[in-house]
């Protein structure tokens, strides 16, 4: 097998492994679901990745590398600290209407069973999130683009969550607007008293 064509077997096996764990769950795939969605044998998958938690590792891994590559081009976007909030929220948004959650939200869902190296790299997305979030409310109030009461660190965790928390009640729910309205709460939060509306909603930097 070529090298060229191996590394494009690994990336459909990661695919394929995503969409498992961001409709499923980790616990409730196996490599014989892979295997079957890919018409591949089980061989083939332990050839690119030994066990699964290995498999779960390169999948967090990808998926953090494209959400911190959506950060960066929101924040290249724009300047203003509430259209970078509302783009952020976008990225969550983006992920419902393909009727998929936050991969690290599911996994956090499976922690407890998660093997260690996985749980600090689910851990590390959530870190990486929250940083963002901090460094962007304390420069936008700096600048007064945005808003709020307390620190910029409780702030950004209580942003965060409700994004998380907001995707599951809209999946257990099968109401997707319920996703919507939380946001809009969430940045309502943020907003100075001059602006209003809903996010923007733009799709740019959509993850994986």
């Amino acid at each position: 097998m070529s090298a060229r064509r191996s590394a494009g077997t690994a990336e459909r096996i990661l695919d394929v492994a995503e969409r498992l764990v961001q409709t499923r769950g980790f616990n409730a795939f196996s490599y014989a679901d892979v295997a079957e969605a890919l018409g591949v044998r089980k061989a083939s998958l332990h050839h690119h990745f030994a066990t699964k938690a290995d498999l779960g590792l390169a999948v967090v891994a990808r998926y953090r590398q494209a959400f911190l590559a959506s950060l960066a081009e929101i924040e290249a976007g724009s300047e203003d600290a509430l259209e970078r909030l509302e783009r952020y929220v976008e990225l969550y948004g983006a992920v419902l209407r393909r009727k998929r959650m936050c991969l690290c939200g599911m996994l956090a869902a499976d922690v407890s069973t998660l093997p260690g190296s996985l749980r600090r790299s689910v851990a590390e997305f959530f870190s990486e999130n929250e940083a963002w979030l901090k460094r962007t409310l304390e420069e936008g109030r700096k600048r007064s683009e945005v808003r709020f009461t307390g620190s910029a660190a409780s702030m950004a965790a209580f942003f965060l969550s409700s994004l998380e928390g907001a995707l599951l009640v809209a999946r257990g729910s099968g109401r997707p607007q319920e996703f919507d309205r939380a946001a809009e709460q969430v940045l309502g939060l943020v907003r100075r008293a001059a602006r209003g509306g809903r996010y923007a909603g733009s799709g740019a930097g959509r993850p994986r």
